[in-house]
């Protein structure tokens, strides 16, 4: 294969991978009253304009709380499952895994329905409290996924050495298995916080007046107002994302985990 097809594979790859992404800045960047590409004149106005529209204030609160708060409770539910699943030979682990992963499984419009059907509705509980549920159950998946990769590098002969030593087996787990994973931790909470952050089909369905996601709330924006702030939106949420995968590759080795 000549250098020059090699370049234009390359090229191609390059432009199918960035070219909406582009467009979508440069959209956000229009001086028009639009939302057209290619754009009428170059301004940052619309970027601006994301900062003061109140609904994307409060559904981008929403979505953090979400994310960081849902993420931890993945965490703390995922990291003990992970380790019994890894150093216990439990009977059905398999078919654990299995369940385990079904949210990464079954379309999240699924899990939405099903969620909003058997859950919220009988329960009478709050649209927050039913999003929150929903975003655990939706990132518990990459935690226990992500920690278990984490033990299998991590020998087991480490924490038999603390218990002959006079460790408990908790004491064991805390001081020795915790501070040799944690970068698979850091790495599961990255990847669970950007999933749920951008959690789209579930969120549609349990979202209310007033309580939406931010994700959501542009969608219901865009029914009303075709500005290009949306555009400026998604830009600006790209590059969050970006920039919180490229800190961890830097900082973790993220790619070793995913």
């Amino acid at each position: 294969m000549s250098r020059l097809t090699i370049w234009l594979i390359l090229g191609t790859t390059l432009t199918f991978l960035i070219g909406p992404f582009l467009i979508v800045i440069f959209a956000g960047a229009s001086a028009g009253e639009t939302l057209t590409f290619p754009p009428q004149g170059l301004s940052l106005k619309w970027y601006a304009k994301v900062f003061t529209v109140e609904s994307f204030r409060d559904s981008f609160a929403l979505s953090m709380f979400l994310a960081i708060f849902g993420t931890l409770t993945a965490l703390l539910i995922g990291i003990p499952a992970a380790y019994a699943l890894n150093r216990y030979n439990l009977p059905g682990a398999e078919a654990i895994r299995t369940i385990v992963a079904a949210p990464i499984i079954v379309p999240g419009i699924i899990v939405g329905l099903a969620l909003l059907r058997y859950f919220v509705v009988p329960l009478d509980v709050t649209i927050t409290m039913a999003l929150f549920v929903t975003h655990t159950a939706l990132v518990l998946p990459y935690a226990v996924r992500v920690v278990s990769s984490s033990l299998n590098n991590l020998r087991a002969d480490m924490e038999e050495a603390a218990v002959i030593l006079g460790c408990t087996r908790f004491q064991a787990f805390v001081k020795v298995v915790l501070p040799n994973i944690r970068g698979g931790i850091l790495a599961a909470f990255i990847l669970g916080f950007v999933t749920s952050f951008n959690e789209v089909p579930a969120s549609l369905f349990l979202s209310g007046p007033g309580v939406r996601t931010l994700p959501i709330d542009m969608l219901s924006y865009m029914e009303i107002t075709f500005d290009p702030s949306v555009a400026a939106l998604s830009a600006l949420l790209a590059f969050m994302s970006v920039a919180i995968v490229f800190v961890a590759e830097r900082l973790l080795g993220f790619s070793r985990y995913v």
